[in-house]
């Protein structure tokens, strides 16, 4: 007689494969970036977009699908994630944003409210039939969906980097891929971790729980989101506080008009010391929420279920 086997909590190794993806994928771009100096081929552009926009996101896919407590998070479902919900996201947001932002105080606000949930609304629609739920496949799902949304904004950016007065500029194009890959981990996939993590701790039954703590997370995830789009314009306005300048030194694009040798070296400084901040207080949120879902049993379509024991793995480093 053939038994019901009850959904549990399966081991994964976590292997190296993350890493060959990210070599493979780095030494691509960096031939792709070659080839395109050498020769002037316009034609390679959208290579170089796709392999600089995605390599990031999908290596951090990659390696938290090693992590995942069940066996429903398949990596079909992992990459599934990543790609649908991300273009739900990009989506749903581009018109939202159109719609409902103009120019105030509280723009950043407002995109972080508005990016914060259509992912958060994504990852629920996109894993409502899973009948395992733990905290952890619900950060690494939300991670998923976080990247993918990355992954397509940063090619965005990279696209429009591409046009400059002065023509076409494949130099603009590789920095901003440099500098949004090296910042991806503690972006949109960080926050929309999180949100994952709490999301599914708080189902219940068959259905997804919109309650206080999904509630607060939701805002705490789009204030650290505000902050971090905002970052360079309240660097901006300390800046002026802290020398003394006035709002006449700046442009009609909210830039400093010839600033001077303290205040080139201030700006600076004090935006990437407010991005560093906002980034230990997302990865300090995502490793406590991580450390709570060790000890956090599976729900069983919403219904605590026991977990089957298995050899425990040696700690991995974060």
């Amino acid at each position: 007689m053939n038994e019901a086997i009850e959904p549990s909590a399966v081991p994964v190794r976590p292997g190296r494969q993350w890493l060959r993806i990210f070599l493979v994928g780095l030494a691509l771009w960096l031939a792709t970036v070659a080839v395109i100096l050498l020769t002037g081929n316009p034609t390679l552009v959208p290579t170089l977009v796709l392999l600089g926009s995605f390599l990031v996101p999908v290596t951090f896919v990659s390696w938290a699908a090693a992590r995942r407590d069940t066996g429903e998070v398949s990596t079909n479902l992992l990459f599934g994630l990543f790609l649908t919900g991300g273009v739900l996201g990009v989506l749903a947001s581009s018109v939202l944003e159109s719609y409902l932002l103009r120019p105030s105080v509280l723009l950043f606000l407002g995109v972080g409210l508005i990016e914060e949930a259509v992912k958060l609304a994504a990852l629920a629609f996109l894993t409502r039939q899973l009948t395992v739920r733990t905290v952890r496949d619900g950060m690494i799902l939300g991670a998923a969906v976080g990247f993918g949304f990355s992954a397509l904004e940063s090619a965005g950016y990279a696209f429009v980097a591409l046009f400059t007065r002065q023509g076409l500029s494949i130099i603009q194009v590789v920095e901003t891929e440099i500098l949004r890959g090296v910042l991806a981990p503690v972006g949109h996939g960080l926050w929309t971790a999180i949100l994952g993590g709490v999301l599914f701790s708080a189902s219940t039954r068959e259905h997804f729980v919109v309650g206080v703590r999904l509630l607060a997370a939701y805002l705490g995830v789009s204030v650290l989101h505000a902050l971090w789009d905002g970052m360079h314009t309240i660097a901006l306005l300390l800046t002026l506080l802290l020398t003394g300048a006035s709002r006449a030194q700046l442009s009609d694009n909210g830039e400093l008009i010839r600033p001077t040798a303290a205040q080139a070296l201030l700006l600076p400084l004090l935006e990437w010391i407010g991005l560093a901040t906002v980034a230990l207080v997302g990865v300090s949120w995502l490793l406590l929420l991580w450390r709570f879902g060790r000890h956090r049993p599976p729900r069983l379509s919403g219904w605590r279920v026991p977990v089957r024991p298995y050899p425990q793995q040696p700690a991995r480093p974060w």
